[in-house]
């Protein structure tokens, strides 16, 4: 199955039995730390932070050498210097980020037609279509890794495993740089000893419920009833932490996959505690997320609102709507009643709204449209904008506004492991 390297991974090094094994979970490593260094090669050995200096920035990546410092993504700079002081900040580059992407992503798509782009750096690939031509499943995972390097100058960790979850989990346990097979017979030996932590949908709260049970590791969580399950972490939760335990994972790889969710965010500049500028960011904030639901012929049926308190504490609030949407008014009005109903407000830090519950907008008529109004407004902005530039229209109560961002507004799409 793989063994570990002293270098605190688990790799595949000889051969292995790989005959079940026709998922491959590619994840790209540091991806845009390493980009970066393609253009700074000096920096190769280095801790590199990807981010900005201002002390309201996150970090968006970081080199291994500044991991071992315990600088992670999603950290605020300042943290991340204080962790390690000598590292070097460099701002991010997506333009970058999205041109490499596309390139690995390329080089999947001309192994096998099946690949399932998770987010900018990682895709899941079924290669049993691609075994005949160009080998076993571990072949072909030493095969891209190589062309990934050769072609980009990056490198990539691979898991291979007879499902999703599995594959995904050994690409986590070779990192950086490589590659490990999980026999099919041998799924439960890997899964078993690992810490419950490193389960899909496992966060710190659910870690918690869990450990007040007793369990430790993923064979615990195998091995529990299933009704102690349901009473820490619910119905539905406790289904599918007893499936992947099991190592239990049908999902086939989903070449047209819709993404489950589009959000903006932004982090200010100092505090905020203006309740009438948050509304005005999330206007803001709501006009942009709307924008893209249309462009790729979505509407939403939750809303979501983040919060970031001054103290980094950050807390999410949703609503189901009545009937799914993609115009901004819409979203604007149930992102503030989330906000209303979270006062007295603490000072705002970053403030952002998400569309989840994801569908075609042809995927029915809507029973009601009590939009209708704004929806035709909306599409008439969209013309325009498309004719005369995304700058030509805007909501009155935004313009001349302050942005209040710092580092821009961060994407969900451009999110990294």
């Amino acid at each position: 199955m793989g063994r570990d390297d002293g270098a605190g991974r688990q790799v595949t090094v000889g051969a292995a039995d790989d005959s079940a094994t026709p998922i491959l979970h590619i994840d790209m490593d540091a991806f845009f730390a390493s980009v970066e260094l393609l253009e700074r090669p000096d920096l190769r050995g280095k801790p590199v932070i990807i981010g900005h200096r201002d002390g309201r920035s996150v970090v968006t990546s970081a080199t291994y050498e500044a991991r071992k410092f315990g600088v992670g993504a999603a950290m605020p700079v300042s943290k991340a210097l204080r962790l390690c002081p000598h590292a070097i900040v460099v701002p991010p580059n997506y333009a970058a980020y999205s041109h490499f992407s596309r390139e690995v992503m390329r080089i999947f798509s001309e192994i096998t037609p099946l690949v399932e782009q998770l987010s900018i750096d990682e895709a899941f690939l079924d290669v049993s279509g691609a075994r005949r031509l160009l080998g076993s499943p571990a072949t072909i995972a030493r095969l891209v890794r190589e062309r990934v390097v050769t072609e980009t100058g990056l490198t990539c960790s691979v898991g291979v495993a007879a499902s999703k979850f599995v594959a995904k989990m050994a690409s986590t346990r070779s990192k950086p740089d490589g590659m490990l097979v999980v026999p099919k017979e041998q799924t439960l030996a890997f899964l078993h000893p690992l810490p419950i932590r490193t389960l899909w949908g496992v966060g710190p709260a659910t870690e918690e419920s869990l450990r007040r049970l007793g369990l430790a590791t993923i064979g615990d969580i195998a091995e529990v009833p299933i009704g102690a399950l349901r009473s820490a972490v619910g119905v539905a939760g406790a289904e599918k932490l007893s499936q992947l335990a099991r190592g239990h994972d049908p999902r086939p790889v989903e070449t047209s996959r819709v993404e489950k969710s589009v959000g903006h965010e932004v982090t200010f500049h100092a505090d905020i505690t203006d309740i009438e500028q948050l509304r005005v960011e999330l206007l803001r904030l709501s006009d942009k997320v709307a924008v893209r639901l249309r462009e790729r012929g979505w509407v939403t049926r939750t809303v979501g609102l983040k919060l970031r308190w001054s103290d980094f504490t950050t807390l999410s609030r949703s609503h189901t709507l009545p009937e799914p949407t993609s115009v901004g008014r819409r979203l604007h009005e149930e992102a503030v009643a989330l906000l209303d109903a979270l006062r007295p407000l603490r000072p705002v830090r970053l403030i952002g709204i998400r569309a989840e519950q994801l569908a075609s907008s042809g995927d029915g008529a809507l029973l009601w449209d009590p939009d209708e109004d704004w929806r035709e407004a909306e599409n008439s902005v969209d013309a325009v904008r498309k004719r005369f530039g995304t700058s030509a229209l805007a909501p009155a109560s935004l313009l001349g506004g302050p942005r209040g961002s710092a580092g821009g507004t961060r994407t969900q799409p451009f999110s990294e492991d």
